[in-house]
């Protein structure tokens, strides 16, 4: 998705060569005309599947999420919580998983009341990198029964592995930008 990728290329700050930072347009500050284009991208790549809800992972995938229902006739959005409060039902489906950014394991959560087995569910998230979120993502949804009408990503960095492990899968996954690459402070997008 070039516009996409231009705007990573534009305003994402680099940290260390490891971490793209977009939090000016995707994941603290949001920029609304890119997330409808990315919504209708994901309904573009998965107009095949049928798709009764969105699961996405707290905080950075809900916005998104949110404005991609809007392309899927406003399916329910559910997200897994990574900090359950007092007032979450305890009847839940749980996985770990491990933040690159955070340096930090979580178990994420989602109330069994939300999901079950007539569900098909596209995952939808902000980050792939090394699969630890989207695989926890998936086991919730193998706890529930549902079925996994595909996982769509918006900026995936292919060199940290995790498409190999959602591969294995068998599910489909989209990404609208994949980072080949950072190397001084300049992202390389792999090229298809």
């Amino acid at each position: 998705m070039q516009l996409l990728k231009d705007k990573i290329r534009k305003d994402a700050k680099i940290i260390e060569d490891r971490i793209v930072k977009v939090d000016g347009f995707l994941n603290h500050q949001l920029d609304i005309t890119l997330f409808n284009e990315i919504g209708k991208e994901f309904k573009r790549r998965f107009s095949s599947k049928q798709v009764t809800k969105i699961v996405t992972l707290e905080t950075s995938g809900i916005a998104i999420a949110s404005i991609v229902a809007q392309y899927f006739n406003c399916v329910p959005v559910v997200f897994a919580k990574k900090h359950a409060g007092l007032n979450m039902n305890q009847d839940v489906y749980e996985a770990k998983v491990y933040s690159y950014t955070k340096d930090q394991e979580y178990t994420i959560k989602i109330s069994r009341e939300f999901l079950d087995p007539n569900d098909k569910v596209l995952i939808i998230d902000d980050f792939l990198a090394s699969g630890s979120a989207l695989m926890g993502l998936i086991n919730l949804l193998s706890q529930s029964g549902a079925e996994i009408s595909g996982a769509g990503i918006v900026i995936e960095k292919s060199f940290q592995g995790g498409r190999k492990l959602v591969n294995e899968t068998g599910i489909q996954l989209e990404s609208l930008a994949i980072i080949d690459s950072i190397k001084d402070g300049q992202v390389y997008f792999v090229t298809r």
